[in-house]
Formats: structure tokens, C-alpha cells, sequence
């Protein structure tokens, strides 16, 4: 298993997804556990792109709830259909938001949150939960992010 991550900061944005996935491949190689990947899957994504907030939420019954994440504290339970999160979930497609103050019913979690992308995880054709990130810039997130965000949470084993 891989402990330490390779960082670079000075190629662009999908230079630094295509080394960052291999290594993520290898921290969640072997691993069974999903709270233990999910949990180094935002650190590896964190530690790559500094965003402010990387983390997860997990559908249990009708609601999202926060499962691992990094960065400040974090709203614990979301609706579905409610905010940028739980709309991902309700349409189970990526969504890019580069301006969260103008997505209709955004929840702020933290005023300092200004675009966001969510995506959707899917086992067996069902949303599982979702992946939120967030950036304290905005007009963060772009085509290139949901592209290799959705290839990362393809990696995830139910």
C-alpha cells in the first residue's frame, strides 16, 4: 500500500488527475474497507488541489449523511433533492456550480464556499452517495474535474 503521495502542483489540471489516480488506485488497492478508502480519497484529493472542502455523504434511507470528509466541520444530514448535494443525488448526475450563492437552495455549510461540484456515487445503477467538493473560488470546477472526479469514485468497491 501506498503511504505518501507524489504532489505536483505545476502542471495542469489533468496532468495532476492522471498522476494523482494511480496513486489513489494503490492507497485503496487491497483494501476492503469503504469508510478507510472513502477516507483517503479525500485526503489524497485534498492534499493534491487544496481545496477547502473534499468529503462525502452516504445515502441511509432517505437522507445523506456525512461520512468522511477533510476540511472544516460540515452539515451532518442532507435531504434529498435539497442544495447542490442533495440535488446530485435526486437527478444522479454530476452537477458543476460556479457560483453557489446563485444555485437555488444552496446550503451553507460555511460562508466561505463559493463554487462546488458534487458527484454522484453508483453501485448496482443506484446513487450510494455523493462526493462534495468545495473551493473558496469562484468558478472552481469545470468539464475537465467532473471527468476525472467521475473516474476516481468508479474506483470505489462496494
Amino acid at each position: 500500500m501506498a503511504e505518501d503521495l507524489t504532489i505536483i502542483r505545476s502542471a495542469s489540471k489533468a496532468e495532476q488527475y492522471t498522476s494523482l489516480i494511480p496513486q489513489i488506485t494503490a492507497l485503496l488497492d487491497g483494501e476492503p474497507d469503504l469508510v478507510a478508502n472513502l477516507a483517503n480519497i479525500a485526503a489524497a484529493l485534498k492534499e493534491q488541489f487544496g481545496w477547502f472542502w473534499v468529503g462525502f455523504y452516504m445515502v441511509k434511507q432517505d437522507e445523506l449523511v456525512l461520512g468522511p470528509f477533510q476540511g472544516p466541520v460540515a452539515c451532518t444530514r442532507i435531504a434529498k433533492g435539497r442544495g447542490v448535494c442533495g440535488s446530485s443525488w435526486a437527478q444522479a448526475t454530476t452537477l458543476v456550480v460556479p457560483d453557489v450563492e446563485a444555485f437555488p437552495g444552496h446550503i451553507a455549510c460555511s460562508s466561505l464556499s463559493r463554487s462546488e461540484i458534487v458527484v454522484p456515487l453508483f453501485h448496482n445503477q443506484q446513487v450510494m452517495g455523493v462526493l462534495d467538493v468545495d473551493s473558496e473560488a469562484l468558478d472552481q470546477f469545470d468539464d475537465t474535474d467532473a471527468k476525472y472526479l467521475e473516474e476516481i469514485v468508479r474506483l470505489i468497491k462496494w
